[in-house]
């Protein structure tokens, strides 16, 4: 993660400009710098730093952003401003004793601020005056901004020559001897790590998708079992619908088999009266009476009986056979479809258990995916929780780094301003010095005594002067791992 060391200089005059600082990047990218209000026009971009090694980190040098005003057509003329972003000190991969390959620093954040007038029209949204004089102020104003941002482009593009000019000679295996350390040794582990992730993330979707396909074949197998179940009840309603047909010809079979019995008694009741009047005859005594009658012949009721047994018997032997036919063929077929449905039903049931077999081994095979992709994803959070660990870690290292370089730089700009009092002092003794020589060489003997009294006083001065201290601070830390165990500062004199 980038951090950034530096200002962000937003000026106003005469006008009124709402300018917003850029939010820190993440993973090295340099911060945006500032910008002017809501209707200003934008120009300019962030300019980041290097790419870093395989883990794609970027050292970020400050990028710029600089705005100039339009009108807006509403309430606020003139609204114009000009930004530039800060310059962060932009840490990659192994660069300036941290990171892992590369790294940069920014300069300094600098930036200037709009200058005009800004004019406020009570809400009506109008240019009072010359409105072609006024947007021409405008396009003029807008040109130097323009020139000005191309000024900084120049100046951003030194520095990022310096930047590189400065990452070649203190990066680790340099000549000057760069102060990084080498976490080459930790690329290998990484990308280990890193195809583990992938691999698991792949493992994971092809889990996921044959689990879908399950979930997909179960459905299927619903669907086959609800139509099976729908055919078994159409053919068991089938089966019912027969069994009312069969009751049916049971009772029609009932009721001819009663009237074959009552015939057979009516049959037989009129065989005992044609018996009973046959001997009633029999029994009559025969004369010798010679009786000739001219009359019709009589009616003959044993042919008429035996006409009538014919008769009844033929019918009830033809109900007999047509109920036995009828009933042979619809038995038949019941017995037919009774087959078939039972070999269908014996078929969807042995289908049914093939079906069920298969969903429970689906289920185990689910359960023990899902609990490997349960480890899995324990697995990966341990192994974000390891990194965010570690990214923790260096985050701090950098802090405290960021902190030494900050008093580094507290001391050189303290040493600057000695170096600055003494060159002024050295300066004044010498004007001093020379004022004195031209007054000696001038006037002889009168000289002389001034010259003492200005001596003493140069003198006097001159011990005054602060005697210069070096001093050598010595940075110690313990690795173990790979990490940064303690930190010792050490300063001799």
């Amino acid at each position: 993660m980038a951090f950034q060391a530096g200002s962000v200089s937003i000026r106003r005059a005469g006008g009124s400009i709402s300018g917003q600082h850029g939010g820190d990047s993440l993973w090295g990218q340099g911060g945006s710098g500032g910008h002017v209000g809501s209707q200003s026009l934008r120009v300019g971009g962030s300019h980041g730093g290097w790419q870093a090694g395989s883990g794609g980190w970027q050292a970020g040098s400050g990028g710029w952003q600089a705005g100039s005003g339009v009108a807006h057509a509403g309430s606020v003329v003139g609204h114009a401003g000009y930004g530039v972003g800060q310059a962060g000190f932009g840490v990659g991969q192994a660069g300036f004793g941290f990171g892992f390959d590369q790294a940069g620093f920014g300069g300094s954040g600098f930036g200037d601020g709009a200058f005009g007038s800004v004019q406020v029209i009570g809400g009506e949204g109008l240019f009072p005056g010359n409105e072609k004089e006024t947007m021409q102020n405008l396009n003029d104003r807008l040109a130097a901004y323009l020139d000005k941002v191309r000024s900084l482009e120049e100046a951003n593009t030194e520095l990022e020559r310096k930047i590189k000019e400065w990452y070649d000679k203190h990066r680790p295996g340099s000549s000057t001897g760069g102060p990084g350390r080498d976490y080459s040794k930790y690329y290998q582990a990484i990308d280990d790590l890193n195809k583990k992730i992938i691999d698991a993330t792949i493992d994971n979707g092809r889990i996921i998708l044959q689990i879908d396909n399950a979930r997909l074949a179960a459905d299927d197998f619903k669907l086959k079992y609800e139509n099976e179940l729908v055919l078994r009840q159409s053919v068991e309603a089938d089966i019912n619908g027969l069994r009312r047909v069969l009751d049916e010809l049971t009772l029609t079979k009932s009721h001819q088999e009663m009237q074959v019995e009552s015939l057979t008694e009516e049959l037989l009741f009129l065989k005992k009266n044609h018996e009973e009047e046959v001997k009633g005859l029999k029994g009559t005594p025969v004369g010798d009476i010679d009786v000739q009658m001219n009359a019709a012949a009589g009616i003959d009721l044993t042919k008429i009986l035996n006409d009538m047994r014919a008769q009844y018997e033929g019918l009830a032997e033809k109900n007999r056979r047509e109920a036995e036919e009828q009933f042979h063929k619809r038995s038949g077929d019941l017995k037919q479809q009774i087959s078939s449905n039972l070999q269908q039903g014996q078929t969807s049931k042995t289908e049914m258990t093939d079906l069920r077999r298969s969903l429970q081994a689906l289920e185990i095979e689910l359960q023990s995916l899902l609990a490997h992709k349960k480890t899995l994803e324990e697995t990966l959070a341990e192994t974000e929780g390891r990194f965010c660990l570690q990214i923790a870690q260096m985050q701090a290292t950098i802090s405290s780094i960021e902190e030494q370089l900050a008093a580094i730089r507290a001391d050189m700009e303290q040493q600057s301003s000695d170096y600055e009092q003494l060159l002024d002092i050295k300066t004044r003794l010498e004007k001093e010095i020379e004022t004195y020589r031209r007054l000696l060489d001038g006037q002889g003997g009168s000289g002389s005594s001034s010259s003492g009294s200005s001596s003493s006083w140069s003198s006097g001065q001159a011990a005054k002067v602060p005697n210069k201290v070096t001093k050598v601070r010595t940075i110690i830390e313990e690795i173990h791992d790979g990490k940064v165990v303690s930190t010792r500062v050490k300063e001799e004199s």
